[in-house]
């Protein structure tokens, strides 16, 4: 987000940032076509400019849906949150005279989050799904309102929202009304994040040349009862986990080149007779990844060569990766799409079928798709670093690394040096993290909530905020393997020929992810030693650091295995 400082005499200055237009040079329409995730991501992460469609129809939709909300209020006719209160409160009766107040009222009380603030991206997120549900012109909100949301992205304005507070029945009620709140600048309480400047929502209203708003008839509840914060959430989670699968294929490219295994198993005999897609996804990307390798055994041709007294055949978190890997690939393709149907649907309640003259009450509100697909995902990642962790064992253990020093040790000459003895007991401390968290937690909801009108809920908000953090956790685990994976090269690459520049061994796209991890911790190859040599030639805690910061920015490691991403889209 963009951090450009305005003048000290901000306040009094004609404002700089421009309200909401429909500008044909923006670099994304909303409202013509499906969003996808990377489309969340644009937009959340790396602030893409947005602009509304002009299309009549699509417009006209939104007014019109607008239209009928003030048609039934004024014929006092029973609709769910327009004419009656709210949940288990729904039998009480909502005079025309009292309809505008109940709107402005429900995101009063909904002011009741807890926790620490969501970061920027996951709140740009929701209002951008906020925005694109409205335009389907079933849930009776102002245009206006619409284009808010775009003049908040554009400008670079973010509400406060908390961590806690939606169990995801009703939708993203307390996180929504946070996000309307500031919209309206319905009163000083409610803060955002002004280009990286906290301030009060009126006063970023004024700054931006808008007037504060009153909600009319059902507008709190249309922007409130969706699941656009936990979808959001959830997009970047899928586009996050997604990147983490492919540097993981990179990585055990690396390990199993270090290991000296073979390319035999992922011989596409074996597969096209177990054809799970995921599985043969994974041994076909295998494949490529070692190709051209001098590390490996190659033995495609059905040759079985010995390896001193190794067994012939490889240990099974070499030999079983595309049937380990398979159900993951899979999974997360499914969870793709899941969640792509949900950033494009409406999800508020009642719905309003203008060509029919009509309203229904559902509940396209609840969010169970994105709670059992971040709980899967959560799982799915916890799987993912146990194969990791078992892969590290083998490499540090001379009783399985086919040669190589205990600990990975660098300077063999050197009697006091440890190697990555500690880095692995890092390591350690976060693979149990990661497969705790794959424990569901959609299955675990109270069925009191709100008089029991909520009585079944989601949980989905939370388990994609779980899922943020199972990420964030993923992050700096990969980095951990990363520098077990270049270790490892290196010193494959010193017994093999007697130097250790393993550029000039590996698979070419391992050399990319190899030199991209060298370049991030600024320690270009030497042919002289290996990555790590010594105990106390670099701080190994802040070469994690920057690899893992590199991976989610999606910096030049994510590059270099840009190939195996777009195969996952």
């Amino acid at each position: 987000m963009s951090t450009t400082s305005l003048p000290d005499n901000r306040d009094t200055v004609v404002p700089l940032p421009l309200p909401f237009v429909r500008d044909s040079h923006a670099s994304m329409v909303v409202g013509e076509q499906d969003l996808t995730i990377d489309d969340v991501v644009r937009v959340a992460r790396h602030d893409a400019r947005i602009r509304l469609t002009d299309r009549d129809d699509i417009l006209q939709g939104v007014q019109a849906s607008c239209a009928y909300i003030a048609n039934a209020v004024e014929k006092a006719q029973p609709i769910y949150g327009v004419t009656s209160g709210f949940g288990g409160m729904a039998n009480i009766s909502i005079s025309p005279e009292y309809a505008t107040e109940l709107q402005n009222n429900l995101i009063w009380y909904h002011k009741v989050g807890a926790g620490q603030k969501l970061p920027s991206s996951d709140v740009r997120a929701a209002m951008l799904l906020r925005a694109a549900s409205h335009l389907h012109g079933a849930s009776g909100i102002r245009l206006e309102l619409i284009e808010r949301m775009m003049t908040f992205l554009n400008n670079g304005v973010t509400p406060y929202v908390y961590e806690f507070g939606s169990i995801g029945a009703s939708g993203d009620l307390t996180p929504l009304s946070y996000i309307i709140g500031a919209l309206i600048g319905h009163n000083a309480n409610y803060t955002v994040d002004f280009r990286g400047e906290e301030i009060d929502a009126p006063t970023a209203l004024s700054r931006l040349g808008l007037p504060q708003m009153q909600l009319l008839p059902k507008e709190g509840l249309a922007m409130m009862n969706g699941t656009s914060v936990m979808t959001g959430i959830a997009a970047l989670c899928v586009h996050d986990a997604k990147v983490l699968l492919a540097l993981s294929m990179g990585v055990h490219a690396l390990f199993i080149q270090g290991l000296k295994g073979t390319n035999q198993s992922f011989h596409p005999f074996i597969h096209k007779r177990k054809p799970h897609f995921g599985q043969k996804w994974a041994a076909a990307h295998m494949l490529n990844l070692l190709a051209s390798s001098h590390l490996i055994r190659n033995e495609l041709d059905g040759s079985h060569d010995y390896r001193d007294k190794e067994p012939i055949q490889d240990r099974y978190s070499l030999r079983c990766l595309p049937q380990y890997m398979g159900p993951i690939v899979d999974g997360l393709v499914q969870i793709t799409k899941q969640i792509e149907i949900e950033i494009n649907s409406v999800t508020d309640n009642p719905l309003i079928d203008v060509e029919n003259n009509a309203s229904y009450h559902g509940g396209n509100f609840l969010g169970q798709y994105v709670g059992t697909s971040m709980d899967h995902l959560r799982y799915y990642m916890g799987l993912l670093a146990k194969h990791l962790d078992v892969q590290i064992a083998l490499l540090v253990a001379p009783e399985f690394n086919n040669g190589l020093p205990p600990s990975l040790v660098g300077n063999q000459k050197r009697i006091v040096n440890m190697g990555l003895k500690a880095l692995q007991i890092t390591g350690n401390s976060l693979m149990p993290l990661l497969t705790f968290y794959g424990n569901s937690v959609v299955n675990h909801f109270p069925t009191h909530a709100e008089q029991f009108n909520q009585n079944i809920n989601s949980q989905g908000f939370n388990s994609a905020t779980l899922a943020r953090r199972t990420l964030e956790i993923f992050q700096q685990y990969m980095a951990i393997a990363l520098m077990f994976g270049v270790q490892a090269v290196d010193l494959r690459t010193y017994v093999m020929t007697g130097h250790y520049d393993a550029q000039a061994t590996l698979s070419p796209t391992s050399a990319n992810l190899y030199t991209a991890v060298r370049e991030v911790v600024g320690q270009p190859p030497d042919k002289n030693q290996s990555y790590i040599w010594n105990d106390n030639d670099q701080p190994l805690d802040k070469h994690i650091a920057l690899i893992a910061a590199d991976i989610a920015a999606g910096g030049q490691i994510v590059q270099a295995i840009n190939g195996l991403l777009s195969n996952l889209k």
